[in-house]
């Protein structure tokens, strides 16, 4: 294990807990003040004890599998994560999708908190156990998936677990210090950065496991890092001029999505979870499409081994998330244009 590999695993999996960590504080804080300190605490802690026992068990069961194997499969799972972060993260840079506002969400979770009721008399509310459980859970459900993803394509485990558990006790220091929500992080950038890092991860992680001969070893995923950067800062402006296109010349409207209230509670558990990764099918597909291709030996039979094989991987997917960017700009710019008249 190089340290170039081990560093950057603990400072990717730091960003992108210090993220969901944020999300996490703002509910715990508004609970908290509406309803009271112990009960939310108690919910903080069981939901971490929970999480921790999920890190600790899935990643040794994955050191059971074969490496290669390992590394394709975490890889292409963290391809489709950060991709899906990054593209998110593009959009907002560009003014299409809107910045998420801490003080807003605070405030509207304070709200809810409220019309529950005032809080219990008793020394243990259940609402406000189960409102910060519930919260905490999600969002670190994506930072169990990082740290296993992390670790476990290359013998990282613990670095990456090392990260996230900085990156909880720096916001929960922070949150107990302050009494109110990080508005002042700068979400998106920390957001664009992991989106960054987590997709850079996941192309070296799913060459690894193809077989691919990276030039410079781990040095490598400096390269990416780099590369997949330029990518993303570079459609930013790219965006913004799509979206500006797409209000000025209107197409017909897309079809309505199907509202989450007429699914079933399977078809809404899926939703929830393929929305950890899927945000964008056509890219989604492409990945899968193209990690395939490599599995079936595209990328050893038909180009040289070496710099050319791994350019080529690795160029494909930056073109695929930058088309992705610039397609989803311009019908996000269609979606919202006031010159269309929305279907019934």
């Amino acid at each position: 294990m190089q340290w170039t590999a081990a560093t950057s695993s603990v400072f990717a999996s730091f960003m992108a807990s210090m993220v969901e960590f944020v999300e996490a504080l703002t509910i715990v804080l508004a609970v908290g003040i509406v309803r009271g300190w112990r009960s939310a605490l108690y919910g903080v802690a069981a939901a971490v004890c929970v999480l921790a026992l999920l890190v600790a068990s899935l990643g040794p069961m994955l050191t059971r599998i074969p490496i290669h194997l390992v590394r394709l499969v975490v890889g292409t799972l963290l391809l489709l994560f950060g991709f899906r972060w990054l593209a998110k993260a593009v959009l907002r840079s560009a003014g299409i999708l809107p910045l998420h506002d801490e003080a807003r969400a605070f405030d509207k979770e304070s709200e809810a908190m409220r019309r529950q009721g005032g809080a219990s008399n008793s020394p243990f509310d259940t609402v406000a156990f189960i409102a910060v459980f519930k919260s905490v859970m999600l969002e670190g459900i994506e930072v169990v998936f990082i740290v296993i993803a992390l670790g476990a394509g290359g013998s990282l485990l613990m670095p990456a677990a090392g990260g996230a558990a900085l990156a909880l006790l720096l916001v929960l220091l922070l949150g107990f210090w302050l009494h109110r929500p990080l508005t002042r992080v700068p979400e998106n950038a920390l957001k664009f950065g992991v989106g960054v890092m987590l997709g850079a991860f996941g192309m070296f992680w799913v060459g690894e496991g193809l077989g691919i001969e990276w030039p410079g070893s781990d040095w490598a995923l400096l390269g990416l890092v780099g590369t997949l950067f330029a990518v993303a800062v570079c459609s930013v402006p790219l965006c913004a001029r799509a979206a500006l296109r797409g209000r000025r010349y209107p197409k017909a409207a897309p079809p309505v999505e199907r509202s989450s209230r007429h699914l079933s509670a399977m078809s809404r558990g899926w939703r929830t979870l393929s929305i950890l990764f899927v945000d964008d099918g056509l890219l989604a597909l492409g990945i899968v499409l193209w990690v395939l291709c490599g599995r079936l030996g595209l990328f050893g039979s038909l180009l040289p081994a070496g710099a050319v094989a791994a350019t080529t991987f690795a160029g494909g997917l930056c073109a695929m998330l930058f088309v992705s960017v610039l397609r989803r700009a311009r019908s996000i710019s269609l979606d919202n244009t006031p010159t269309r008249a929305r279907p019934a």
